[in-house]
């Protein structure tokens, strides 16, 4: 791995920050080059919220990620119209096919269509649609291990929330196998 350069984003309160954060996270566990940075705007009053996540070997130049993204993780459509653009040829682009009917419409980047609603709502928690989404990327990218990724849960949740680093696991192992 060189460099990966991640969009994720979807509505105020489907978890984009979070997984930005423990992928940057995870990252810093592996020893790898990181940055996130957030973009709120007046796009938090029910439109798209994003971050912009850099994964490296070596270090970062910058933490905007303007035409040249490796990949996409987007929640909802309004983020799908936003950001397939932004994606540079061969980019992967994974779409919430629990809230988005819509394909790509590129045809030189690689799309990947999860039901991470349905997945998280079989799980018993329709909050850990974002843990499916960042699963599949996982898989797809194997820039950091799952097992890196639950590490970091485990630091950030702290010992109050220990209960639900079981269902996250889940939600990440079922995102990868819509991908497998």
């Amino acid at each position: 791995m060189a460099t990966e350069k991640i969009i994720m984003a979807g509505f105020g309160g489907q978890g984009v920050m979070s997984m930005g954060q423990l992928l940057t996270y995870a990252g810093m566990i592996e020893n790898k080059q990181v940055s996130w940075l957030p973009s709120y705007g007046p796009e938090m009053r029910g439109g798209t919220a994003n971050c912009a996540v850099i994964v490296s070997d070596s270090p970062v130049g910058s933490p905007i990620i303007t035409g040249d993204a490796t990949a996409a993780i987007v929640m909802n459509l309004p983020s799908l119209i936003k950001f397939e653009e932004n994606l540079k040829p061969e980019g992967k682009l994974v779409i919430n096919s629990s809230l988005i009917e819509k394909k790509a419409e590129r045809k030189d980047i690689n799309a990947y269509y999860v039901p991470a609603n349905e997945i998280a709502n079989e799980l018993g928690n329709s909050k850990v649609a974002n843990m499916v989404m960042l699963g599949a990327y996982l898989e797809l990218t194997k820039i950091v291990p799952i097992e890196t990724v639950i590490d970091a849960l485990k630091k950030v949740f702290g010992p109050s929330k220990q209960d639900l680093v079981p269902l996250n696991k889940e939600a990440l192992e079922r995102g990868a196998n819509c991908v497998k």
